[in-house]
């Protein structure tokens, strides 16, 4: 009984985030600031004009991990076209293991660590990794990705925003 009422609520919060995924009138970025682990800081505003994906990840995450060379690839293709990538680790990811993924992977795109979690607040007090937001030039939110994502799919959206 008790699996039950487990499942019914599990199922009930996966429709919410369906149909908040899929909901179509855009919203804003929300306003915060970011500070590189090399300590260049920035906030969303600064980012207007660009396509950017804001993605929460971790290092202890496996499909964050797994996505990775496929969001290098984005980026390099993309980037000369105004695409930006914030990678934002989690805040119960150690500084010292993101750093190093970083430097030893050679990650292209800006690597953030939110110490504080006030970032994933910010974005819908994200907690499931990966989590991904493609922002538009205006700064709007385009998409919202959960986990895996149909990569075609992901690239038309970005050509469009891009386009746009």
């Amino acid at each position: 009984m008790k699996a039950l009422k487990i499942g019914i609520v599990v199922a009930i919060a996966l429709v919410g985030l369906l149909a908040w995924q899929l909901s179509s009138p855009s919203r804003s970025a929300p306003q915060v600031g970011f500070t590189s682990l090399k300590n260049e800081q920035f906030s969303t505003e600064d980012l207007r004009g660009k396509v950017v994906l804001v993605k929460f990840w971790a290092t202890s995450c496996v499909t964050c991990i797994q996505q990775m060379p496929d969001t290098i690839e984005t980026y390099q293709q993309y980037a000369p076209k105004g695409y930006e990538v914030v990678a934002v680790a989690m805040d119960y990811d150690p500084v010292d293991y993101v750093r190093t993924y970083a430097q030893t992977r050679n990650l292209p795109f800006t690597v953030v660590h939110d110490a504080s979690g006030d970032i994933a607040r910010a974005f819908g007090n994200v907690q499931l990794t990966p989590t991904a937001f493609l922002i538009d030039k205006q700064g709007n939110i385009v998409k919202r990705y959960l986990g895996n994502y149909n990569k075609a799919e992901f690239i038309n959206t970005v050509e469009q925003a891009l386009a746009g």
